[in-house]
């Protein structure tokens, strides 16, 4: 059964609170920090998409100069605290730790990032200033990690900067669509605050590209245009009963947490989550945490095929999340209009396709499991006809870059973010914004 309000606002508050606590004291941030080896030629460094000096901000908290680890942090990457939060560092920087080599832990990298980062946000430390106005004008679209990021960059040389949001706040994804207990929207929106605090970039919300203005308009009245729009709604399944009431979409299943009080939000007894990349565990371990009694998350292939990381995987399972491998949905069964049960057909594996993993073909078997709610997270579609419409050339819908790594086949239109990649990291955005505004600062100049 489909309900809301399931748990006491304890509940709630205890199951959503913060995944990784800060440091209690400043002596227990100190003890981690003094671990580093502070490597030459780090390996962390390197694992980092946005270069963060890992070795020099940590050092620089073990003499407890935090403004000046923070800054180092900043200077690499704006959304430094949020990534703290959000990243794979099991996969980036914490998994290419010199430790794991020694079979030890590594250092606690995202911890000690937050330890700057947060405080240097809380406490709105000035540690960048911005060049006088040069009278260049940047229009980008969408306020995510990778316009943020080309935003402050652009700042930061005393460029204006105009920014389109279709949403009400910034942050993109940061604030819409990553588990509530990961990283708060009220952190998302100071965060924001804090990157725009530097001065010369304006946001303006409730813009969407191609209704509320076009391209066209934005060539007219700057010298160049970012696009950081990002990608739109999952895949359909493309299987009988898609349409049935219980069936949601991930993204609009997160955005909705990240937008209403929890006790608002409506789950059910028993959800199926099809898919295993980090939305899919978003997705799953929300619903535990929101009250579902049994939640199955169905993928086609193994584990060893899995997108989301072991981390994330780990937690869903210690969230009482099941998975079922080798597991494709073939019809979802309604009773009154309503979801009832999902039939998924049993599941081998066949050669590579083009992503390189093995393909899964259907044995003939089936299995039905009853549910009353399904929450589809099978990856996300590009917005085809938006980037058509414009001009851009693309590849299914991906815009497709020069060599510079930002320009578009348009000239003075950069682009960057989960618009060209499908889909990746939040600080693999971050640094795309960084690589399109270093384009735009040598078109404009």
């Amino acid at each position: 059964m489909i309900t809301n309000n399931r748990l006491t606002e304890a509940q709630y508050n205890q199951n959503f609170s913060d995944i990784h606590p800060m440091f209690e004291t400043k002596d227990a941030a100190l003890v981690a920090a003094n671990k580093c080896l502070f490597c030459y030629d780090a390996p962390c460094t390197k694992a980092c998409p946005t270069s963060i000096d890992i070795p020099k901000f940590i050092k620089q908290i073990t003499t407890e100069n935090i403004k000046g680890s923070a800054h180092t942090i900043f200077q690499s990457n704006i959304l430094g605290a949020g990534c703290g939060k959000v990243c794979p560092v099991e996969k980036l920087c914490e998994g290419s730790c010199v430790y794991n080599l020694m079979e030890e832990t590594p250092v606690q990298i995202a911890k000690l990032q937050r330890y700057s980062t947060e405080k240097a946000i809380e406490e709105n430390w000035k540690l960048f200033e911005r060049k006088p106005s040069n009278g260049k004008k940047v229009a980008i679209v969408g306020a995510g990690p990778a316009g943020l990021s080309c935003a402050h960059v652009l700042a930061r040389e005393g460029v204006e900067v105009t920014i389109y949001e279709k949403e009400s706040k910034g942050g993109g994804l940061m604030t819409y669509g990553i588990a509530a207990y990961k990283v708060t929207p009220a952190f998302c929106e100071d965060e924001v605050n804090y990157i725009i605090s530097i001065g010369g970039i304006d946001i303006k919300y409730n813009q969407t590209l191609g209704k509320d203005f076009s391209l066209d308009e934005l060539q007219k009245n700057y010298d160049a245009v970012y696009l950081a729009f990002g990608i739109g709604t999952i895949n359909k399944l493309n299987i009988p009963g898609e349409d049935l009431d219980g069936v949601e979409d991930a993204i609009h299943f997160i955005y909705n947490i990240r937008t209403n009080e929890f006790k608002n939000i409506s789950v059910g007894d028993r959800v199926a989550v099809i898919g295993m990349g980090n939305t899919a565990i978003d997705a799953a371990t929300q619903s535990k945490r929101l009250g579902a009694k049994e939640v199955a998350m169905v993928y086609r292939r193994t584990e060893a095929e899995k997108t989301c990381t072991q981390h994330e995987l780990d937690i869903a399972r210690l969230d009482g999340c099941a998975t079922l491998w080798l597991a494709a949905p073939k019809e979802i069964i309604g009773d009154s209009g309503k979801v009832k049960a999902l039939v998924c057909d049993v599941m081998q594996l066949g050669e590579p396709d083009a992503s390189g993993r093995p393909t899964p073909i259907p044995t003939g078997e089936t299995f039905t499991l009853e549910v009353d709610m399904i929450i589809k997270a099978t990856g996300q579609k590009p917005y085809t006809a938006l980037v058509e419409q414009i001009g851009l050339e693309n590849n299914k819908g991906k815009i497709i870059l020069q060599s510079d790594k930002a320009s578009t086949n348009v000239k003075g239109v950069f682009a960057g973010g989960d618009a060209i990649n499908g889909g990746k990291e939040a600080v693999d955005a971050v640094q795309a914004g960084k690589d399109g505004a270093n384009a735009i600062l040598n078109f404009i100049f």
